[in-house]
């Protein structure tokens, strides 16, 4: 990327965050309302409104930023590409849309904007499950994008779609999401006291794929 771009990138991964959260959010609720108190089936339609919307994010965003939408996502490509630059760029406006999606979601179904979540997120099992998400991403991530990068968008929303369901945690995988989810008391919450220990969950499993596929992917005399 260059510094002319930067701008342009800025936006779109502002914006394609937010909009990441409004279908997290917004599924979620909309999920909720409709499920009759099944949290299975509400769980299921949150899943594959996520994975589906992640699909047309990536291929609308990813020309323009790279749709990382993703502090982990941006951290990792900073240490491939051996440059901090944009990456202390990306990470404030990926908090702040996500934030921002989630007030739209608000906005969209008539609910308080400014909300906290009582939805507690903090047994031990929920913080293997966002280690083990966050492990999963990266390394797809890492993989995809030196051996099949035009199949990444499906992969990544396959990843998050499965995921909701083989981690306990439903795979939040984002600092950035974890944080503004914090905000929202619905479906897709979490409990502001518990949002540290999801991060920092997010960030050891990072930090594991980023070693380990680095050392995977390593091409022979590199």
């Amino acid at each position: 990327m260059t510094s002319a771009r930067l701008p342009q990138a800025l936006v779109a991964e502002a914006i394609g965050t937010a909009l990441l959260l409004a279908a997290v959010v917004g599924s979620g609720i909309m999920a909720e309302r409709l499920s009759g108190g099944n949290t299975g089936l509400a769980l299921l339609a949150n899943a594959i409104a996520t994975g589906g919307a992640l699909v047309a994010l990536i291929v609308t965003f990813g020309p323009v930023s790279g749709a990382h939408f993703n502090p982990l996502v941006s951290l990792a490509a900073a240490i491939e590409a051996r440059s901090w630059q944009p990456v202390l760029a990306y990470i404030p406006v990926q908090f702040a849309g996500a934030v921002l999606g989630v007030w739209l979601a608000h906005v969209m179904f008539g609910l308080p904007i400014l909300q906290a979540s009582s939805h507690a997120r903090a047994s031990a099992g929920e913080l293997a499950g966002e280690f083990t998400a966050s492990f999963g991403l990266l390394g797809l991530i890492m993989s995809g994008q030196r051996h099949n990068p035009a199949a990444l968008p499906y992969a990544i929303a396959a990843y998050i779609t499965g995921a909701y369901w083989f981690t306990s945690s439903t795979s939040f995988a984002n600092p950035a999401v974890t944080v503004a989810r914090a905000l929202t008391n619905s479906f897709a919450g979490i409990a502001p006291e518990h949002v540290p220990g999801f991060v920092l969950a997010q960030l050891a499993g990072a930090c594991a794929a980023i070693l380990l596929f680095g050392w995977l992917l390593a091409r022979e005399g590199g």
